[in-house]
């Protein structure tokens, strides 16, 4: 392989930015916003080191072929004559993932057919012997993705989403995506240097990543395999280097990152998500009601939270985002407050006007990430001590 080649990231709406930031910060070259992805350029070591410490990807793709395919006939063609013995023996394991948009392709599944069938067809009539399918432990993942008539061939270099991070065994009701809560933590603008507060903690995600952000911890150190461990031209010793190289960067923030939640159950499960992470010396949990609680801090807090959306869960939302809003103003004087939820109506009820909105997803559910700056006295006092 060459040095330096294309490879694409892949994140979620409303996360482009924040991923071309970190792709930047990591020495990627030729950085590329697109429409949940990130196109850049690196070396095989910064493949690895892609998918070991960014926080806001869930794959990094290997672009190896692009072509037009105006049909299926085509599409078969395309992976037939392609020179798949450069990447798979016959003995290996692959699977296809497709996504297709536009007129011409319609069906990802059928796509993948197709694709599978000129792959398996051209090693059968060299060889008469053809590699095998497999949807679980694959040795090579291929990404195939179709735009109208342009057809891009991708190998998967990291197998399982990244937001499988490897820390998680333990979920509470409805819980963040590791990958959604690193990129609102950004998006929410903390930069690790102020006390951190998640009243609601539910199973810690929000917590473990703000702590491996803080402590400038590796998003993926506690994950067990990668699909580019599987390639022809996997560098064991390449991967432990920079991995050594990563780890040799972390840091003591000296903040306090502090979890809480009424549900003992949400907290034992929280406890030991912080304890796969090795990152109990970080946070400190407490099992707490939302509305018990008081800011302790003496400087300013940034306080982040997933409060329920109603989807899972009975009882009047309309009243628990009041007295979120009150909670706010009556508790949390000089504090950067934040929450992310889908219920609008709900939202409405929090009682103070957000400086910002942010659009997102957490899964198939639009949401908004808000912000209200709650201040130390009236905001006229605060500006006028500013100035």
């Amino acid at each position: 392989m060459e040095d330096n080649f294309k490879m694409v990231a892949k994140t979620f709406y409303g996360f482009e930015e924040i991923l071309a930031k970190e792709l930047l910060q990591l020495g990627a070259q030729d950085i590329k916003p697109g429409n949940r992805m990130v196109s850049f350029v690196g070396d095989l070591g910064f493949l690895y080191k892609a998918n070991l410490c960014l926080r806001t990807a869930l794959k990094i793709l290997k672009p190896i072929h692009s072509a037009r395919v105006q049909n299926d006939e085509e599409l078969y063609q395309l992976f037939y004559d392609f020179p798949w013995e450069d990447y798979l023996d016959i003995d290996s394991k692959f699977m296809i993932d497709s996504v297709v948009s536009g007129t011409i392709f319609t069906h990802s599944q059928y796509a993948a057919q197709k694709a599978k069938d000129g792959l398996v067809d051209f090693f059968r009539d060299q060889h008469n012997e053809r590699p095998s399918v497999d949807l679980n432990r694959p040795d090579l993942r291929i990404n195939l993705h179709i735009q109208d008539d342009w057809c891009t061939i991708s190998l998967d270099s990291s197998g399982a989403s990244l937001h499988h991070r490897g820390y998680r065994t333990q979920t509470n009701i409805a819980p963040l995506n590791e990958v959604l809560a690193a990129g609102i933590i950004q998006l929410s603008g903390w930069k690790g240097n102020m006390d951190f507060l998640d009243p609601m903690c539910g199973s810690g995600t929000l917590l473990i990543e703000a702590a491996m952000f803080a402590c400038n911890i590796p998003a993926n150190i506690n994950r067990k395999s990668f699909a580019f461990e599987k390639w022809t031209d996997w560098d064991a010793d390449l991967f432990e280097k920079i991995q050594a190289s990563q780890l040799k960067k972390v840091s003591n923030p000296g903040i306090q990152i502090k979890g809480s939640d009424k549900a003992p159950s949400a907290i034992e499960k929280a406890a030991l998500n912080i304890e796969n992470a090795n990152l109990t010396e970080f946070i400190t949990l407490e099992k707490k009601d939302f509305f018990q609680i008081e800011k302790e801090t003496q400087g300013p807090l940034h306080l982040l939270t997933n409060p329920p959306y109603g989807e899972r869960l009975d009882g009047d939302m309309n009243a628990l985002y009041q007295g979120i809003g009150d909670s706010f103003k009556q508790s949390f004087p000089n504090t950067h407050a934040w929450i992310i939820s889908s219920n609008m109506e709900a939202i409405k009820c929090v009682g103070l006007r957000p400086s910002r909105k942010i659009k997102l997803y957490n899964g198939k559910l639009e949401t908004r990430l808000l912000y209200y700056p709650i201040y130390e006295g009236t905001k006229r006092v605060h500006k006028l001590q500013k100035d």
